[in-house]
């Protein structure tokens, strides 16, 4: 029973994740400040959150104030980096290579748990990641492996991998900390810290003249980054991997390129195509592999 509901949990994530990539894209188009997206995506969720859970953070203030340090890390690798990195990169890079790398982020978290945490990394483990990164890489290059090789590194790919590697290090401390409070209360502890951390970014750009106009794209932009990509997802993501764990967790990321591609076909008129079906297949056998095998 926990099974089902830590991937109900992660197929809802990965989707509202699907569509915050693609958000981020749109928010190049229409200049907004990447900080300055993130900023007011988790202060409007702050204050969101906190009438739900404000009760519980000063119940567990103990628990906060001895785990400040591996809060902070946390904090800073999810809510301050992972998506200002994120909404700056788009600037730079496509969005084909930001998924592809993306994808990558299970065999990170896979890495860094069997290099520094005491978890058993299987070997059906392995075999799933590979078989769903396989299928990632027949939707992003249309079964054309062949464009893998034309994919240079350029200075938003590069920051990529920070994110990537934020992403890893923040999912294996949520496990491995065992962090003493609820789901909401956890975010919004986070959310705070985070916040203490972006506002000198957040400052800079206002410093640069990087101001944020606000339109109807602007407003459905951050309305959809703070309900979605923001509140519900993490939520979700907690959730799911104190469950059943950052690495089988993980595999499920390879959801996000398949959700992508539904979402330009129904949204932007995109034909269904034979590797969408085929990717779909590598990476649903690889997510079954890897968590129904223990």
């Amino acid at each position: 029973m926990h099974n089902i509901k830590a991937y109900v949990f992660l197929v809802l994530c990965t989707l509202f994740w699907a569509g915050n990539f693609i958000v981020g894209k749109v928010a190049t188009l229409f200049e907004i400040p990447p900080f300055t997206l993130n900023f007011y995506r988790w202060l409007i969720a702050f204050f969101i959150l906190f009438p739900f859970t404000y009760k519980k953070i000063f119940k567990g203030f103990e628990e906060i104030k001895n785990k400040i340090v591996p809060l902070s890390l946390m904090a800073f690798t999810s809510i301050t980096i992972f998506n200002s990195v994120i909404y700056y990169s788009l600037n730079f890079t496509q969005v084909l290579n930001g998924v592809l790398m993306i994808s990558t982020i299970p065999v990170l978290i896979i890495f860094f748990s069997s290099c520094f945490t005491s978890e058993r990394i299987k070997f059906t483990q392995i075999i799933g990641v590979v078989t769903s990164l396989f299928g990632v890489l027949v939707i992003i290059t249309k079964f054309e492996l062949n464009k893998l090789l034309k994919l240079n590194l350029n200075k938003g790919d590069l920051w990529i991998l920070v994110a990537m590697i934020s992403w890893a290090t923040y999912s294996i401390m949520v496990k491995e900390k065992k962090i003493n409070l609820s789901p909401f209360a956890l975010l919004e502890t986070l959310i705070f810290i985070g916040l203490l951390f972006l506002l000198p970014f957040y400052l800079y750009e206002l410093y640069s003249a990087k101001y944020l106009n606000i339109n109807v794209p602007v407003i459905l932009t951050i309305g959809y980054v703070v309900l979605f990509a923001g509140i519900g997802a993490y939520i979700f993501w907690i959730g799911a991997i104190q469950l059943i764990g950052p690495s089988r967790s993980g595999v499920f990321l390879h959801l996000m390129p398949i959700f992508s591609s539904l979402m330009a076909i129904f949204l932007l008129g995109e034909r269904l195509a034979i590797f969408h079906v085929l990717g779909a297949c590598f990476i649903i056998f690889g997510i079954f592999v890897s968590t129904k095998f223990k």
